[in-house]
């Protein structure tokens, strides 16, 4: 092989080689430039990642923010009027007592409570004694019952008013009653009413009143009775009634006053709408709330009612 042909060939290679080492050149440029929108799409994306993400954080803080306001956020209900109950055995005056128990007018028994705040009652009883000609007797009983605001059972009013239905049914309920009569007495508390009935019984003919009232919370209820003994006449009903609803009505201004509230002896005309009880429990008010005031009634009472011969015997009937 002549020289010049030799150098044609190296020549050849070389341009070969250089060929090859520029296509690999290109190649690896090219495989760069390619890699760089890929590293920015990747940065792009992590990028939104984290703004969606920080988002998200945000909303979730807000809405458990709200979350933790909605459920630290307690019910509420209107407080009850009246805190304090006066000592039952005050709330009449001496002239008062002294016309409905005549010879009894200091024999106040107050009736047990272990919260006076809330339950308090208190009895008195008269004989007057005539020989021969037979004697009269009389019989009183006051009780009261104030109820709190609950948040399960609603307002103190709407228990009071719930109770109090109840006692006007229960005294409508008596068993052995005869003659039994209701009427709403006006100018007494929030709402009263007046139950009338006759018992009649070994010792003689009982004329009972039962004067229910609410003022307020509270509830007061006023047992009356009279009777005419060995052979003594029966007192007029007419006359214990319109002493027994007397008597009701001061003793709910003592409530009233106790509480720096003498005014709400009587209704206002906003109360009236309520000034004629049904016959049965309302049924919007609570009925545990009923029953529980009921049970904590008669716990205090029952001690007082075995004075009467009238009560005690329409229980045992």
């Amino acid at each position: 092989m002549s020289e010049g042909t030799m150098q044609r060939r190296a020549q050849r290679d070389d341009q070969r080689d250089q060929s090859a080492q520029r296509a690999r050149r290109l190649r690896r440029a090219l495989v760069g430039v390619a890699a760089v929108p890929v590293i920015l799409v990747a940065a792009g994306c992590s990028s939104g990642s984290d703004s969606d993400s920080g988002s998200g954080d945000s909303g979730q803080k807000d809405s458990g923010s709200g979350a933790n306001s909605s459920v630290s956020a307690s019910p509420t209900v209107q407080a009850a009027a009246y805190q304090r109950l006066p000592k039952a055995c005050a709330v009449l005056s001496s002239k008062t007592l002294t016309g409905l128990v005549p010879k009894g007018a200091k024999s106040g028994k107050e009736g047990t409570s272990d919260d006076t705040a809330s339950r308090a009652s208190c009895s008195w009883s008269s004989l007057e004694n005539k020989g021969v000609k037979g004697s009269q007797f009389r019989w009183l009983n006051v009780s009261l019952l104030r109820f709190d605001s609950d948040t399960t059972r609603g307002t103190g009013e709407k228990q009071a008013q719930a109770y109090y239905e109840k006692q006007v049914q229960d005294a409508q309920a008596v068993s052995g009653a005869k003659n039994t009569k209701s009427e709403p007495l006006a100018g007494t508390g929030d709402v009263a009413t007046t139950v009338r009935y006759d018992l009649k019984k070994k010792e003689g003919a009982f004329k009972q009143q039962t004067v229910v009232a609410r003022v307020e919370n509270v509830v007061v209820t006023l047992d009356y009775n009279g009777a005419g003994l060995a052979g003594e006449k029966t007192p007029s009903a007419d006359g214990l009634a319109t002493a027994a609803q007397k008597a009701a009505k001061e003793a709910v201004t003592a409530v009233a006053s106790v509480n720096g509230d003498a005014g709400t002896a009587s209704p206002s005309p906003s109360k009236s709408a309520s000034s004629s009880p049904s016959k049965s429990p309302s049924k919007s008010a609570s009925p545990s709330a009923s029953k529980s005031a009921s049970k904590s009634a008669s716990s205090s009472a029952s001690k007082t009612a075995s004075a009467s011969p009238s009560r005690s015997v329409s229980k045992k009937s």
